[in-house]
């Protein structure tokens, strides 16, 4: 079964997924929030899934984020629709500084980074379940 990792936002949420073993994460793709609960229902009739890591954002020093609120209402009623589907919270903290420096580093063109903003919140939802993984190690 597959870990799905989710970096949501305002406008744009990010998703990434372990391979059946759980051995390596994948960037999936980046969808309009508004879409997310339609696409995650489609996505676990086709794939089974274990469980969902979202990130919980949070400034630099700790306090929360002003997405926390839509990050907590997603979760709140992910839980109560699919209790069978455990979803958990991961520390995303500079995870998107990170995508994008990989992104700048992999060489992607400056022109391409602009037209594909979602780029980086895929990215962001791979670095997210990578770290994941490791601390469940």
């Amino acid at each position: 079964m597959r870990i799905l990792s989710i970096d949501f936002g305002k406008k744009r949420t990010g998703l990434a997924a372990t391979d059946p073993l759980q051995i390596i994460a994948n960037p999936l793709e980046t969808v309009a929030t508004a879409t997310l609960f339609d696409y995650l229902e489609n996505y676990i009739k086709k794939e089974p899934v274990e469980r969902i890591v979202i990130g919980r954002p949070t400034q630099p020093n700790g306090k929360p984020s002003e997405n926390l609120a839509r990050v907590e209402n997603f979760y709140n009623r992910w839980k109560k629709l699919h209790p069978e589907i455990p979803i958990d919270y991961y520390d995303e903290r500079f995870t998107s500084v990170i995508a994008h420096r990989a992104i700048i580093d992999s060489g992607v063109k400056k022109s391409t980074r602009r037209e594909n903003k979602g780029l980086v919140d895929a990215i962001s939802a791979t670095i997210i379940l990578q770290d994941y993984m490791q601390s469940r190690r």
